[in-house]
């Protein structure tokens, strides 16, 4: 039988605000803290203590459910959602269940050509867990608590069952992990575990419209490549299943990366299973609707909007403008770039194609080296990458650096922090665009290369390539290249005439 994967996500994403969800306590443990160390009675569960809502993080969960196209509930409130982990320390998490704050939205992804509506479900916030550490001591095996995490916001989006393969669904976390970096609501860093995916996958027979009873949670993965390998091979273990006359058990099963599978970890828990009921230590939340539009007319530019008007105003083809809107801060370097360079017209479409391939070549590369994100460095140093990229793309232009040379010269600007121009004047890199100095380096390479010349005089064009490679030699590299062609194939023209 041909079967049909049906697929839904959950995503926990991390906010970016500074207090935890219902206390005082930083949010900043992943950057410094040692263990246990951003903690108060409230997140440690201690009995007495009461919560108090973090504004802040509704009104990210506000932004977020409107750039998803949902509705707003004016009227919401929490609930608590009792289960009996050692990670969380009340036994029970503060939650949203039957009032989320955004519910019947949808975000349109393209895969392979044909555009797919994902509906989301809902979109609530809760606060997230303390954190496991399983540690190995010799023969000792122990667990350990971590309660710095505790408490802190956590905004899950959970979408309908719309997504018919892995690949489809590894293109709806990219462009919903590029909506959250738009709106600054979260890092949406899955290494570091502040954009969490956990999927829903089961088989139907092709042509049905029922849903499956029987479906697979999968948890455990931190990485775009593990959520696509992690789907991929449930849809295979599940049709290898039904197709042996076997039966899909509805559980929850951990990806394990390393191995490639995944395995068993417990039974699929229900909604009655948390017992859920309302929190009697927060009062409703009532949503005003001036609130609301002053949060919508503040919503900025999303990557979509983003990468049309590249397009548009920029004549960028779509590959360049979908990479660099896919990042805020990437987009927000891009522009000032352009704006810095003082173009207009059509010169301004020609340096922005200059300034993407800089971006997303060099600095992509050397970022990528760092193992870091561009969010991941100082204002400064961004800003110091802009002036750099557009000195650079101006001595090119000029003709007094080449290519290769200004790439040297990027990488140096990025690794020491030093002003560009400086580091050509000191290097001595300025390109040779002098026609009588260039000429010079010509006739010494002709006069000491004749075998290359009689190759060339008798037809074989390719010689002119080795010509080349000879007064760049010369030149130590500072000739400049579409000159020495022009003069090289000037000079040898010349000599076919004698």
């Amino acid at each position: 039988m041909d079967w049909e994967p049906v697929i839904g996500l959950e995503v926990h994403a991390q906010l970016l605000t500074r207090s935890k969800m219902f206390c005082s306590c930083p949010t900043d443990h992943q950057q410094s803290a040692s263990p246990n160390t951003r903690v108060c009675p409230v997140c440690l569960g201690m009995p007495g203590t009461l919560p108090v809502i973090n504004r802040r993080a509704v009104e990210f969960t506000v932004m977020t459910g409107m750039a998803l196209n949902c509705s707003i509930n004016s009227q919401t409130h929490f609930d608590r959602k009792n289960y009996p982990y050692p990670d969380l320390m009340k036994g029970y998490q503060i939650s949203q269940f039957p009032d989320p704050i955004a519910f019947k939205g949808w975000l349109d992804v393209e895969s392979n050509g044909r555009p797919t509506r994902v509906g989301i479900t809902r979109v609530h916030l809760e606060e997230d867990t303390a954190k496991m550490m399983h540690v190995r001591d010799g023969g000792d095996a122990f667990s350990l608590v971590d309660v710095n995490r505790s408490g802190t916001p956590l905004m899950e989006v959970v979408s309908e069952p719309d997504l018919r393969s892995a690949e489809t669904a590894r293109l709806y976390l990219m462009k919903l992990r590029a909506i959250l970096r738009a709106l600054g609501v979260s890092t949406a860093d899955m290494e570091k575990g502040s954009f969490r995916c956990d999927a829903n996958v089961s088989l139907r027979p092709k042509g049905a419209t029922q849903l499956s009873p029987f479906k697979v949670e999968v948890k455990n993965m931190n990485s775009f490549r593990s959520v696509t390998r992690a789907i991929q091979f449930e849809i295979e273990r599940q049709t290898r299943l039904l197709n042996e006359g076997g039966r899909v058990t509805q559980e929850t099963r951990g990806w394990l990366d390393d191995k490639g599978v995944t395995v068993s970890q417990r039974s699929k828990e229900h909604a009655h299973d948390y017992r859920y009921f309302p929190e009697p230590d927060l009062t409703p939340l009532e949503l005003a609707p001036a609130w609301l539009e002053d949060i919508k007319a503040r919503l900025p530019e999303l990557p979509e909007a983003l990468k049309d008007r590249f397009v548009a105003q920029y004549s960028l083809p779509d590959y360049d403008a979908r990479l660099l809107s896919a990042n805020r801060t990437t987009a927000q370097l891009f522009e000032r770039c352009l704006a810095a360079s003082g173009a207009k017209g059509d010169a301004l479409r020609t340096r922005a194609k200059t300034v993407s391939n800089w971006t997303l070549g060099e600095l992509a590369r050397l970022t990528g080296a760092a193992q870091k994100d561009l969010d991941d460095y100082p204002e400064a140093a961004r800003l110091l990458w802009a002036t750099a990229i557009n000195q650079l793309a101006d001595l090119v232009e000029a003709g007094k650096l080449s290519s290769t040379q200004a790439k040297a010269v990027f990488e140096e600007a990025f690794t020491t922090g030093r002003d560009p121009k400086a580091i050509v004047q000191e290097k001595g890199l300025a390109q040779v665009s002098e026609a009588g100095a260039v000429m010079s380096y010509v006739e010494q390479a002709i006069a000491a290369n004749q075998p290359a010349v009689a190759d060339y005089l008798s037809g074989k064009e390719t010689a002119v390539k080795f010509l080349v490679g000879q007064v760049m030699k010369m030149s130590k590299g500072k000739a400049n290249p579409a000159l020495v062609n022009t003069l090289l194939a000037q000079k040898l023209e010349a000599l076919k005439s004698t």
